[in-house]
C-alpha cells in the first residue's frame, strides 16, 4: 500500500505539470543561490556529439561541475529521438520544464519539422516522459529550432518563441506560439522580423518594466539585443550593437548575477565548434565586456547552453540524484583556452577544442607515493599516469616501482601565480614544480613570475 500511495502521489505531481501552470507570475525565487545548465554535446570531429540534455550545477555561473559524469541526464524518445538547442525554465507555480529542437545526431537541420521536445518535473530530478509539442502548426514546409519560452501575463500563457522561415518567407524569423499546458499550442505568428534571419532567441521579461530579448543575427554574424516595453508580436526593436569575436557567434543566453548587480551573456561557436564565450554587463544600456577565460570553464563539449537559477537544496538534489564528475580536466592560468593533455605520450597544454578531447581527461587520484598528495591517471589510457623522467613529462605506463610512484606524485599547493588556483610540487624533487614552456611540460624550479604563471592551474570540468 505504501509503494501505491508513493506512485499515486508522484502521478499527481506529475499530473499538476499538465494543468494549473497559467496564472500569475510566482514570487521571485528569494533563496535561489546557485545555477544549473541545460546543453547538448558536440566535439571537433563529430566523436562527442550526443544530442540529448545534459545538466550541470554553478555556485558562481562561471565553473561548472557537470552532472552524471557529463553524460545525459534526459535521452529523447520521441520525433527523431535526438534533441539540440535545450532550453530550462522554473514555471510560475515553482515547477520545471525543458523545451527542446528536434534533431538527431547528423540530421538534416533544414528538414520541416512542426515540434519540440517537452520534459515536466515538480523538482528537477523526476521528469516525465519525452513529448512533443507542435509549435508551428500551420508551417508544413520549415524547421522549429531553438525554443525559448517566456509569461506573457496580458495572454494568461506562455510564449514559446523559437526560429523558422514562415509561408512565404525568404529567411529565417522568431516566431511564437502560446500554451498554458505545453501539450497543445496556438498556431505561430512572427514575434520578430528584422528583415534578415535571426535564430535563437532568449526573451528575459519584466526587467524594470522592459522586456529584452537576445539572438543572433545572420546579416552581422553576431549576438543582437532587442526590446519592448511589451510582448506584443512584431513589438521589439534592436538597441545594442554586435557582440561577438566571429561571425560563428550564435546560441545568447542571458542570466543575472545572483550576487551582483549584473548580468552574464553566454554565447557559443560553430567555428571552432563547442566553444563558449562570456560577457559581463548591463542588460538595460547593452554594454557589455568580454570575460577572460580565466573566469569561467563551460562543460567539456557543452553546446548551445541554457541557465537558470536554483536553490541551494535543488542544487543538493541534482548532485545527489545524478552524481557529479569522476574526472576533471587542468587550464592554464596564462594560456587559459589551454588544457593539460597528452599527445603522443607527452604531457603539454593545448586549446580546446581539439581531438581526441578524451586526452584532456585527468582522474587525481591519491599519490602513488603519498595518499595527501595527488597523481594524475589519463581517462583514456587507464592505468598511465604522467610522471616525469629527466625531468620531462610524459605519460607513461604505472610499473608499480617506488620510482615510477615518486615520478609520478604531487603535491597539490596554492597556485604560484593566483592563490585561488592550483601548483603541483614534485614529491621527489620538492623544488621543482609541474608547469609548461613551449606547451611542454616539465618540472623545473620557479623563479620568476612567468614561471610562476607556467605553473599554475585549476582542476575544472
Amino acid at each position: 500500500m505504501t509503494r501505491l500511495l508513493r506512485l499515486a502521489a508522484c502521478w499527481l505531481a506529475m499530473t499538476a505539470l499538465a494543468v494549473g501552470i497559467g496564472g500569475a507570475p510566482a514570487q521571485a525565487q528569494t533563496t535561489d543561490a546557485a545555477y544549473v545548465m541545460g546543453y547538448f554535446k558536440e566535439s571537433l570531429n563529430g566523436s562527442g556529439n550526443v544530442n540529448a540534455v545534459h545538466l550541470a550545477v554553478s555556485d558562481d555561473a562561471l565553473e561548472w561541475t557537470p552532472l552524471n559524469d557529463n553524460n545525459p541526464v534526459l535521452t529523447p524518445t520521441e520525433g527523431t529521438k535526438g534533441i539540440r538547442d535545450p532550453f530550462i525554465t522554473r514555471l510560475n507555480n515553482g515547477t520545471w520544464v525543458v523545451l527542446a529542437t528536434d534533431i538527431p545526431v547528423g540530421g538534416n537541420f533544414g528538414r520541416p519539422n512542426q515540434n519540440i521536445h517537452v520534459w515536466t518535473s515538480p523538482d528537477l530530478v523526476n521528469w516525465s516522459a519525452d513529448r512533443l509539442l507542435n509549435v508551428n502548426s500551420t508551417n508544413t514546409t520549415s524547421f522549429s529550432w531553438a525554443p525559448g519560452l517566456h509569461w506573457d501575463p496580458s495572454r494568461n500563457a506562455y510564449g514559446v518563441t523559437f526560429s523558422t522561415i514562415p509561408p512565404g518567407g525568404s529567411h529565417p524569423v522568431i516566431s511564437v506560439s502560446y500554451t498554458t499546458d505545453f501539450v497543445t499550442a496556438t498556431a505561430p505568428v512572427v514575434f520578430f522580423n528584422p528583415g534578415s534571419g535571426v535564430i535563437d532567441s532568449h526573451v528575459i521579461t519584466g526587467v524594470n518594466g522592459m522586456n529584452y530579448m537576445y539572438y543572433r543575427n545572420d546579416a552581422t554574424g553576431g549576438i543582437l539585443g532587442a526590446r519592448s516595453t511589451s510582448l506584443e508580436p512584431g513589438s521589439f526593436t534592436p538597441y545594442s550593437s554586435a557582440i561577438g569575436d566571429n561571425s560563428c557567434t550564435e546560441a545568447p543566453t542571458l542570466v543575472k548575477s545572483l550576487t551582483a548587480n549584473k548580468w552574464w551573456l553566454w554565447a557559443d561557436t560553430y567555428c571552432p565548434n563547442a566553444r563558449f564565450d562570456l560577457w559581463e554587463g548591463d542588460l538595460a544600456t547593452a554594454t557589455w565586456t568580454k570575460a577572460g577565460r580565466q573566469s569561467y570553464s563551460a562543460p567539456l563539449n557543452g553546446k548551445h547552453n541554457t541557465i537558470h537559477t536554483i536553490t541551494a537544496a535543488d542544487r543538493d538534489r541534482l548532485l545527489a540524484r545524478y552524481g557529479s564528475t569522476s574526472w576533471n580536466r587542468l587550464k592554464s592560468l596564462n594560456y587559459p583556452g589551454h588544457y593539460v593533455r597528452h599527445a603522443n605520450l607527452v604531457g603539454r597544454i593545448d586549446e580546446q577544442p581539439f581531438e581526441p578531447y578524451q586526452d584532456s581527461q585527468w582522474r587525481l587520484r591519491a599519490g602513488l607515493a603519498d595518499p595527501n598528495a595527488v597523481s594524475f591517471e589519463s581517462v583514456n589510457y587507464p592505468g598511465n599516469f604522467l610522471r616525469h623522467q629527466g625531468f620531462e613529462v610524459k605519460l607513461m605506463q604505472n610499473d608499480g616501482t617506488s620510482g615510477f610512484a615518486a615520478d609520478a606524485t604531487f603535491t597539490r599547493v596554492p597556485g604560484l601565480a593566483d592563490a585561488s588556483w592550483s601548483s603541483f610540487r614534485s614529491v621527489n624533487y620538492p623544488t621543482r614544480y609541474l608547469r609548461h614552456f613551449d606547451f611542454v611540460l616539465r618540472i623545473d624550479e620557479i623563479t620568476t613570475t612567468a614561471d610562476r604563471a607556467d605553473a599554475t592551474f585549476r582542476a575544472v570540468h
